[in-house]
């Protein structure tokens, strides 16, 4: 799982998105030949390496034949990624990303967004920046990506349409419930090709999460701004979780230790009936374990505590679905630690016929040995047994094999599994 971290702390263009991604090891040929199925002609992508304040950074340049731009709608930019042979994914999300842009300058200007006519962002450069950027996450193999809070700037910037605040009104339009600041620097830090960008990639803004740094690219902004690097920091890593708080001692040495997420809330104004489904989403999405619990709440009302253990990749979505799916306002996510006997597996023989069973061991020592459920059940109704009288026979072989007598067998028996509960 590859996370990509973009670092806005000096804004986002599309150029700046561009050049960090480059920055990070993207050939610069690969994007070329990516790009060329666009039916679009009169454009040059260059890569420059410069200095933003001592920093080394990329500076990608878009080069367009003027003669050859024009400006579009809407359905003139879909039409372009529609007859490209780009891959599904970044096609749908270039569409995104215009259609974000589209839906903001409509706001902006009550207007319907077929009636939009683009400026700035429907040149050609516009949607090199967009696509581009688009196609290098697919390229990199970028499965994540999550941003810190967008520095926008202050101040006034020019356009087709005169003089503007920064942030510029589609720009923020854009960014309805994401969180800016200004960081009090008297220019246009964020784009709206640059806001669009990046909402329509992020999962989530905050802080940088836990993760392995593999490479870190810097993609440069057009100018120099006096006192700030002006540039795009995108760091490219894999997610880690938290590391254990043993670190020593009897119950680190002897079980394998996890840091997962517990994602918890109480309810109690939804019909009962729902939590069902709830539940089987949870599992779906990969939650290692969902429980509800009945609970006493205010006013002395009758609810459900509801608890979902996830691992980091699956621990906001999990969060999402329960926000989405249950009546509840508000939720906590719980850092745990989850500690688990090293496993493996034999079976034994009953008179009923051979039953697999799991065992729990403590260092090289045997601590717990178990007969599977499913194999129990099934010679209970192949044999029309009482289930429980399959359960005692496996446990008198267990008792017999593992405990009475001086047999121990190796700990890798029939596989290992420290997939713990």
């Amino acid at each position: 799982m590859t996370i990509a971290y973009f670092d806005c702390y000096n804004g986002i263009s599309g150029d700046m998105a561009l050049g960090a991604l480059v920055d990070l090891g993207l050939d610069v040929a690969d994007l070329r030949r990516g790009l060329a199925s666009l039916p679009a002609e009169g454009f040059e992508i260059r890569a420059d390496l410069i200095k933003r304040s001592g920093i080394r950074a990329t500076r990608v340049h878009v080069v367009v034949d003027e003669s050859k731009d024009i400006h579009r709608h809407l359905s003139d930019v879909y039409a372009i990624l529609d007859k490209s042979a780009l891959p599904d994914r970044v096609r749908e999300r270039s569409r995104e990303a215009f259609r974000r842009i589209a839906e903001a300058e409509a706001r902006v200007h009550r207007r319907s967004i077929d009636e939009i006519h683009f400026h700035e962002v429907g040149c050609l450069d516009a949607i090199i920046d967009i696509t581009g950027t688009m196609l290098a996450i697919e390229l990199l193999g970028i499965e994540r990506v999550i941003a810190s809070p967008l520095a926008v700037g202050e101040g006034m910037v020019h356009c087709k349409h005169g003089e503007l605040p920064v942030p510029a009104p589609a720009t923020i339009e854009i960014l309805r419930a994401v969180p800016i600041y200004s960081g009090g620097i008297k220019a246009e830090l964020t784009t709206p090709t640059g806001a669009a960008i990046i909402t329509t990639l992020a999962e989530r803004f905050g802080s940088l999460p836990p993760l392995r740094p593999r490479a870190i690219g810097y993609g440069a902004g057009q100018t120099e701004i006096p006192g700030q690097t002006n540039c795009l920091r995108v760091v490219l890593g894999d997610p880690v979780a938290q590391q254990p708080s043993l670190a020593a001692g009897e119950l680190a040495a002897h079980t394998e230790c996890e840091a997962l997420y517990l994602v918890e809330t109480e309810i109690d104004d939804m019909n009962p009936e729902m939590f069902s489904a709830l539940i089987e989403e949870l599992f779906a999405l990969g939650a290692l374990d969902v429980h509800w619990t009945p609970v006493q709440m205010k006013k002395n009302r009758p609810g459900v505590s509801l608890q979902a253990l996830t691992d980091l990749e699956r621990r906001d979505a999990a969060a999402t679905t329960i926000f989405r799916e249950t009546s509840t306002f508000g939720l906590r996510i719980v850092p745990v630690e989850r500690h688990c006997l090293r496993r493996s597996f034999d079976s034994v023989v009953t008179p009923f016929g051979s039953v697999r069973v799991k065992i729990g061991w403590w260092g090289d020592r045997i601590l717990k040995v178990t007969p599977e459920y499913e194999d129990c059940r099934r010679l209970a109704g192949g044999k029309s047994v009482p289930l429980g009288r399959i359960y005692q026979a496996a446990a008198a072989a267990i008792e017999h094999r593992y405990f009475a007598s001086k047999e121990q067998p190796p700990a890798h028996a029939r596989g290992s599994d420290s997939a713990g509960q």
